[in-house]
C-alpha cells in the first residue's frame, strides 16, 4: 500500500480507481473497523477558548527546533491516537452497564429507562446497558424475575439456558443452576432454547429441569405467586424447593436419608418459616430440626 493512500482516504481524495485499490490491500479491513468504531463514540465537552489561551501560554514560554515526521511515522502516530481513544471508549461505555443484584430473602423493584417493570426475587441479578437501551433493549439475567414489559422494540432476557424475547408483555423467568422456566402471564413470549424456538401464549410455562424440557399450563394466577409471598411448585424435584426455602430464609438446608429427586406439588409461604417447614415437610412425610441459622431435613429410619 502506498504511504499516503490511508491520509487520503481519511480525507475522500482517492479516486474511484484508488479507492478501489485501496480496499484490495490488507491494512484496509484493520483502518475500516478503526474508523465505524470511532464513528460511534461521543465526544467529550471542549472548551476551545482555554485550549487556544493555554496553547498560546505554551509558546510564550518554550521555544525550540521544528522537527519534521516523515509521513510513515505520521502515520503510526495517527494509528496510535486512535487505539488509544478506542481504548479509553471501551473503558468507558463498559463502566455504563447497570447491575441490580439481591441477597437471600431480599428483593428489589426495578424501573427501566422505558417504564418497564422487574421484580427481582432474592438471590437474583440483572445487568443492562442504560446508555444504549433505546437502541437494544436487553437484560442479562441471573436468578429469577418478573417482567412487565412497556410496548416497544423487540425486548430480550439473556440468561444461561435459554433467551426470550417479547416485544410488550408481562412475563416470569427462573434461572437457576439445572433449572430453567419461562411462564408468560400475558401475550405473547418466544422462548430460545438449545437453538429451538419455542412460543408460550398467555397462561402458558416452558420448564427445563436437569435437562428435560416440558410444557404446562400457568393456572389460576395473573403473576407469579413469590410476588404473592408465597413459592409454588407442580411436579418438582424436592431438591429445587429446598433451595428456593433456604433463599427465602437466608438459612442453610441439609438433608440426611433423604431422596431429594422426588417430586413435589404444594406450596410454602415466604414470610412465615414455621408455616413454611410444615408445608414442605408434611406433603412428603419428611421431618425437620432447627439449629439455630441450620434445618436439617429428615427422614426416620425404620
Amino acid at each position: 500500500m502506498e504511504e499516503n493512500y490511508l491520509a487520503k482516504w481519511l480525507n475522500n481524495e482517492l479516486s474511484a480507481e484508488e479507492v478501489a485499490k485501496f480496499k484490495e490491500t490488507k491494512e484496509y479491513v484493520t483502518y475500516k473497523n478503526i474508523v465505524d468504531a470511532c464513528d460511534t463514540m461521543e465526544a467529550p465537552e471542549f472548551d476551545m477558548a482555554k485550549a487556544k489561551r493555554d496553547l498560546y501560554n505554551r509558546k510564550q514560554g518554550t521555544t525550540g527546533k521544528v522537527v519534521s515526521l516523515n509521513p510513515y511515522k505520521k502515520y503510526l502516530r495517527i494509528a496510535a491516537v486512535i487505539a488509544l481513544i478506542l481504548g479509553v471508549s471501551y473503558f468507558y461505555n463498559s463502566t455504563l452497564d447497570q447491575t441490580v443484584s439481591t441477597q437471600y430473602a431480599e428483593r428489589a423493584a426495578i424501573i427501566l429507562p422505558d417504564a418497564s417493570e422487574v421484580q427481582l426475587n432474592a438471590e437474583s441479578q440483572i445487568s443492562y446497558s442504560k446508555k444504549n437501551w433505546n437502541q437494544k433493549r436487553n437484560i442479562d439475567l441471573k436468578g429469577e424475575a418478573f417482567f412487565k414489559v412497556a410496548k416497544g422494540e423487540r425486548f430480550t432476557v439473556t440468561t444461561d439456558n435459554g433467551t426470550v424475547t417479547v416485544l410488550g408483555t408481562q412475563f416470569n423467568v427462573e434461572n437457576r443452576k439445572n433449572f430453567f422456566e419461562v411462564s408468560c402471564y400475558e401475550g405473547l413470549v418466544s422462548v430460545l432454547y438449545n437453538k429451538k424456538e419455542i412460543k408460550l401464549p398467555a397462561g402458558h410455562a416452558l420448564v427445563v429441569v436437569d435437562g428435560q424440557l416440558k410444557t404446562s399450563e400457568v393456572a389460576g394466577y395473573s403473576q407469579p405467586s413469590w410476588l404473592k409471598q408465597e413459592s409454588t411448585f407442580k411436579s418438582i424435584p424436592l431438591k429445587f424447593v429446598l433451595d428456593e426455602f433456604q433463599r427465602q430464609f437466608n438459612l442453610e438446608v441439609t438433608t440426611e436419608n433423604l431422596d431429594i429427586d422426588q417430586l413435589f406439588t404444594g406450596s410454602f409461604s415466604n414470610t412465615d418459616k414455621n408455616l413454611a417447614l410444615r408445608s414442605i415437610s408434611a406433603p412428603s412425610g419428611m421431618k425437620f430440626k432447627i439449629e439455630g441459622e441450620k434445618v436439617l431435613f429428615y427422614a426416620e429410619m425404620p
